[in-house]
């Protein structure tokens, strides 16, 4: 986004973005997707701002009606004077690297409220079903003033689990008629899911999934004193059940507040965030190493027995 042929700098950018401005929220969204050599100054310009926004995760099997449910859950919390962001991340293009779904064809219902923010992501071949720069782009909706930001995911088995991650509540989605709940046992979701939703309750066997669903469910171990995670049947095309979903969301997060769970949920994602990023840059640096003559000497003792992989690694590491 330019004004004139001058760029707009990276501060204008985000106090645009915190004015509300869709524009300026793209430009940095598409500035940390593309990791941009000026990631880093919008990480350092939106770190005030965050904080406020409550992320919920979604995730589930496809078919189970993922996007619906969230375009659904978008307008119930609109109904409450919410502000709200969703970042849908979809399959990777092999062409192109952008997402398959845009988020042209999503949630058009929304697309004209300024309450709303959509934006689509592609996973670019990340195994979890989630862009590696997630993180980034929930901090400039977070920043831009979204009181709820919506993660929807890909599904894909059981790499959904990831959300849990990124997440300050996991809404699991399931269906009748699709085996999701022993699926869902099997896979490791039960442990992840703060709030279970029976989507497509009008079809047959959605009881049955509930009861599934609630006789595992009660068999998981929990402290004394954790939350329990309810179980919402909802008809997400027409909108029923959407409302006590999204009060068992804000009811979710009071008790993460009053537990003291919230920071430590945030605390172990930065972690995880910040290790990631470290991780990134030695894998950098390693690979400008390719063509240095010390990893050759090194590679040139272990051959003659003179040292050994491990100690050649520590010695290379030193030297980064």
């Amino acid at each position: 986004m330019n004004r004139g042929s001058r760029a707009i700098p990276v501060d204008e950018l985000v106090e645009r973005a915190r004015a509300g401005e869709a524009r300026a929220v793209a430009r940095l969204i598409s500035l940390v997707e593309d990791r941009s050599p000026a990631a880093r100054e919008v990480s350092a310009a939106l770190a005030p701002h965050t904080g406020s926004a409550h992320i919920v995760g979604l995730t589930g099997s496809p078919g189970v009606g993922k996007s619906t449910s969230t375009s659904a859950l978008v307008s119930a919390l609109r109904s409450e004077g919410r502000r709200v962001g969703v970042l849908a991340v979809d399959p990777t293009s092999p062409f192109s690297g952008g997402a398959l779904l845009g988020d042209r064809v999503r949630m058009q219902e929304h697309a004209t409220d300024e309450g709303v923010y959509i934006r689509s992501m592609a996973s670019r071949g990340h195994l979890g079903g989630l862009s590696a720069s997630a993180p980034q782009a929930l901090r400039v909706l977070d920043a831009a003033g979204c009181d709820v930001v919506l993660v929807e995911t890909v599904g894909v088995g059981q790499s959904e689990v990831e959300i849990a991650g990124l997440a300050d509540t996991t809404l699991v989605l399931l269906a009748p008629g699709m085996g999701d709940g022993i699926q869902a046992a099997k896979a490791g979701i039960l442990e992840i899911g703060d709030i279970f939703v029976v989507n497509k309750a009008d079809r047959e066997g959605a009881a049955a999934t509930r009861r599934e669903l609630r006789s595992v469910v009660s068999m998981t171990d929990r402290p004394d004193g954790a939350w329990k995670p309810p179980i919402v049947l909802t008809v997400a095309t027409r909108g029923e059940g959407v409302a006590e979903v999204a009060d068992e969301i804000a009811r979710h997060l009071t008790h993460l507040r009053d537990s003291g769970e919230l920071q430590r949920r945030r605390l172990a994602r930065l972690r995880r965030e910040i290790e990631a990023l470290a991780l990134t840059e030695v894998q950098s640096r390693f690979a400008h190493l390719s063509g240095d003559a010390r990893l050759d000497t090194l590679a040139a003792q272990v051959l003659a027995g003179d040292s050994d992989p491990f100690v050649a690694a520590d010695t290379l590491v030193e030297h980064l």
